[in-house]
């Protein structure tokens, strides 16, 4: 393609997009303040499950085609994707399995299973009880796998990252690229002055693997807590509160792991790691949108995700590359 594109943003959704530009022919280059395990999207535990975004008839479809993407990942364990069982519950009342995810194959968990064992004895009543739940087989990104990995394929194909690079606005990208994709995640808050956009600070804790634990566990009451075991470790999170602060808070930390202990009746880990990111949630919904620069040339829009940026990543970067083609 005789086309020269720049990707602001090497998070999950800048990269996807990256890769499926370049696969494609186009001359593409990412430009980022952080890269790697440096971008919020390294701090995702990256289940697949259209978390905190909306709205609802608009990102479901974006999900179930990155559901499908993800799927044909999951043979090559240098994809960092796996297929795991996530099991939903609620602490208050009944949960109800959402319509799009009965064809998945969701199911409701029996009674024993709302009363959650040791991780080492998932047969017997123990642990933390809940009233309700549901269970859903979804694809698992390990971040700290699969961001190398779709950075690696972009590379491989022609790509180009380059980090340390901060713009003032979307204006100051080099005019040699016809075509600028928004990608900055929170970051789009201050470079296109989107007011609608805010900052929900999520903090986990990265323990040992546990041994036992197979299945992904969440809960969306208050306290928010899950446990996602990946392949080397395991995330304890976690919280969804409006902030900025990206410096992690020892006691939430001890909360967070003293309630996924508890949960899983195991005595408490020991800490390995406390990362703080900021999903960007957007008021008005995911903003994916064709626009026009003051300088003429054209942007597309690709951020908003709140807590789905994985789950919504081939969606949404197909849906970029139809704009651009439009």
């Amino acid at each position: 393609m005789d086309r020269n594109v720049a990707i602001i943003g090497a998070g999950v959704s800048g990269l996807t997009c990256g890769v499926v530009f370049v696969e494609r022919g186009y001359r593409t280059a990412i430009f980022a303040k952080d890269i790697g395990q440096q971008t919020t999207s390294s701090v995702a535990a990256a289940v697949w499950f259209p978390y905190h975004v909306e709205p609802a008839e608009r990102v479901i479809p974006l999900a179930l085609e990155t559901y499908r993407v993800l799927l044909d990942l999951t043979p090559f364990p240098e994809s960092g994707v796996s297929i795991i069982e996530s099991r939903q519950f609620s602490r208050i009342g009944e949960i109800e399995i959402p319509e799009w995810a009965i064809p998945l194959g969701a199911q409701s968990l029996s009674s024993v299973a709302m009363g959650l064992r040791p991780v080492r004895d998932h047969a017997q009543r123990g642990g933390y009880s809940f009233k309700s739940g549901f269970s859903l087989r979804v694809p698992l990104m390990d971040t700290t796998i699969y961001l190398g990995y779709l950075a690696a394929r972009f590379r491989k194909a022609g790509g180009e990252i380059h980090a340390d690079v901060r713009f003032e606005k979307l204006e100051d990208v080099d005019r040699k690229f016809d075509l600028v994709i928004n990608c900055a995640g929170i970051g789009a808050r201050e470079l296109v002055r989107d007011a609608d956009l805010e900052p929900h600070r999520g903090q986990v804790a990265i323990v040992p693997k546990l041994d036992g634990l197979s299945c992904a566990i969440v809960c969306d009451d208050a306290p928010l807590m899950y446990a996602i075991p990946r392949t080397n470790d395991c995330v304890f999170g976690g919280t969804n509160d409006v902030s900025d602060n990206v410096a992690a808070d020892p006691a939430t930390t001890s909360r967070i792991v003293a309630e996924c202990s508890r949960v899983l009746n195991i005595e408490k880990p020991r800490v390995l790691a406390e990362r703080v990111g900021l999903r960007p949630f957007r008021k008005s919904g995911v903003r994916l949108e064709r626009d026009r620069l003051a300088n003429g040339r054209t942007v597309i829009h690709n951020y908003g995700h709140g807590g789905a940026g994985f789950t919504l990543s081939w969606g949404c970067s197909r849906e970029v590359l139809d704009a651009a083609t439009s």
